[in-house]
């Protein structure tokens, strides 16, 4: 018997092969645990830290709110939009206004030269008519029926009295304008047109187209009118020396008559 076969053994028991691998997954699954939680802690590491906003919610009243400002916006927009059109519109208005200004004051410059031009022409002719009646007031004849003195042959009252005369003998038919058949007034419209003066067709008219005169003033080239002024139902033009010439009446016709049988009620005169 060995000297060391009572002392007891110092070497370890064998451990069984059920325990070793009890171990070994215990080990295995500290392991693996470990390195799931170091991957997870790397992969939280890696992740972007991102912060979460509360976006305020949409209510009524701000919707009501979020319009009403739209709208005021939009309400500004077309006033200003407004305000120019109507600056527009204005410059517009005062660059027309000013052309019609200076063709205004051009037309009246000219209208005012033309005037005084006519008003020296009509100072011309009025000394010549002047003239004219004196000559012919002094040789006119005292018959009722013909007059021996010929008229003027120049001058704007000179050719309405040779106009006259030229017609005398024609026919009086009521409506005719010549050449051989006259009315009263279309005999006188005629003369006077000889003459550059337009005058109405019918009597009324002629009894008002002048200057109101006198009978005690009236002058040759002078209308007479029978009548009222404004509704004379027949005219005529004295010739001088109480006489006129007229297209009578149908039984008459185109005649030179005395004042003093058939007086006037009023005379115009127009040249």
């Amino acid at each position: 018997m060995s000297h060391t076969a009572h002392i007891p053994s110092h070497r370890k028991p064998r451990r069984s092969a059920t325990k070793q691998a009890l171990r070994a997954g215990v080990a295995g699954g500290v392991l693996s645990t470990l390195a799931v939680a170091a991957a997870a802690g790397t992969a939280n590491a890696a992740e972007p830290v991102t912060e979460t906003i509360e976006m305020p919610t949409l209510t009524t009243d701000l919707s009501t709110q979020i319009a009403q400002s739209a709208e005021a916006t939009q309400q500004t927009a077309d006033s200003y939009q407004l305000r120019a059109e109507q600056d527009a519109a204005a410059v517009k208005a005062a660059k027309q206004a000013k052309e019609d200004q200076a063709k205004a004051e051009k037309k009246a410059e000219a209208k005012a030269k033309a005037e005084a031009a006519a008003k020296k022409k009509a100072e011309e002719e009025r000394a010549s008519r002047s003239a004219e009646r004196t000559t012919l007031s002094a040789a006119g004849g005292s018959s009722a029926s013909t007059v021996d003195t010929p008229a003027p042959a120049s001058g704007s009252v000179g050719t309405v009295i040779s106009f006259l005369k030229a017609q005398l003998g024609d026919a009086y038919v009521m409506g005719a304008s010549g050449p051989n058949a006259w009315d009263c007034s279309s005999l006188v419209q005629a003369a006077f047109k000889q003459a550059g003066v337009d005058l109405p067709r019918v009597s009324q008219d002629q009894s008002v187209s002048g200057t109101p005169v006198s009978l005690s003033n009236v002058q040759v080239g002078d209308i007479l009118y029978w009548g009222g002024a404004g509704s004379a139902y027949h005219v005529g033009v004295y010739i001088g020396n109480g006489q006129y010439l007229d297209a009578a009446n149908p039984g008459k016709g185109v005649v030179i008559q005395d004042l003093s049988g058939y007086p006037a009620d009023g005379a115009v005169r127009v040249l």
